[in-house]
């Protein structure tokens, strides 16, 4: 990110003794990332030991795909990435997600399903890394999809989820009856994220209702959050998550910057201030629910 050092790959991959990772970064794009490999090692020398990259239409979902195999050593680097830059990220391991976003969903889900019966007819979707359908949902403040198209898209892959028993990641956006009113028609599945929660008190009682988990970004460190800030107050420790949604949503005090896996730090400490906890019991609820709510394994 602009205006911070940046290690280069080499000194991170040579530094000894790797620090020990205890952070998951529930949520992030690299696919957005000009240089993944070079955005792992700094994540990883920031403590950050996974990170789940999710898919938004079918290109970046192939993209989340091939990153994480390519980056967790799966498969041999690619021209793309060099073996240098492999080792710099080695010792994160990167999960990936398969969905379609609101915006995009006037393009039809096809290409996505295609993909993951290519998946399945593959490697299999464990092999392959993935971990969720999504990311998915509602978003009626933009409206860059009419409404019934997203809401059509959407419980299609509510039932995606269930029918391949993978986790459901979810975005809304100023549509929670909706959002609620599928999850209940489609029946939730048994690992549901409320990805870069914000809604209020009501809506997170609704969410954890249904059994799912909220995943905070760094919204929570914004000056305007207050009630979101209520709302992770009242989490119960089992049921959150830490999420950047990098390159997006870049916590205080890095705002204007691009934002990177390694601000999931930030974003934890706020809420292990919030809950009273030190920042290394927040990282570890949130890894250990990370790992249950994504079916994570190394």
């Amino acid at each position: 990110m602009a205006g911070e050092p940046r290690l280069s790959p080499s000194a991170v991959a040579s530094s000894q003794p790797q620090p020990t990772a205890i952070w998951t970064d529930s949520h992030c794009h690299l696919q957005d990332d000009t240089d993944p490999a070079a955005t792992l090692a700094l994540a990883r020398a920031a403590r950050v030991g996974r990170v789940v990259c999710a898919g938004t239409d079918a290109a970046s979902s192939r993209r989340a795909v091939f990153l994480a195999n390519e980056l967790s050593g799966n498969r041999a680097p690619a021209p793309s990435v060099g073996p240098e830059q492999a080792a710099s990220a080695q010792g994160t391991e990167v999960w990936a997600t398969v969905g379609l976003h609101p915006h995009d969903a006037k393009d039809g889900l096809g290409s996505v399903t295609e993909f993951l019966d290519e998946l399945s007819a593959g490697e299999g979707l464990g092999q392959s890394r993935v971990v969720a359908i999504g990311e998915c949902g509602l978003d009626y403040h933009y409206e860059h999809s009419p409404r019934t198209v997203q809401r059509d898209v959407f419980a299609a892959q509510v039932e995606l989820a269930n029918l391949h028993n993978l986790a459901l990641v979810i975005h809304t956006r100023e549509a929670w009856d909706d959002t609620f009113s599928i999850l209940e028609d489609q029946g939730v599945p048994d690992r549901t994220i409320f990805h870069c929660f914000t809604g209020g008190e009501p809506e997170a009682k609704q969410c954890l209702r249904l059994g799912a988990l909220l995943s905070f970004s760094g919204i929570v460190t914004f000056a305007n959050a207050g009630e979101l800030r209520e709302v992770v107050t009242h989490c119960p420790l089992d049921r959150l998550l830490v999420e950047t949604d990098s390159p997006f949503l870049t916590p205080v005090p890095y705002r204007g910057r691009r934002n990177s896996p390694s601000n999931v730090v930030v974003v934890g400490d706020t809420i292990g201030k919030l809950k009273g906890i030190a920042p290394e019991v927040a990282a570890a609820v949130s890894w250990l629910n990370a790992e249950k709510a994504f079916g994570l394994g190394v």
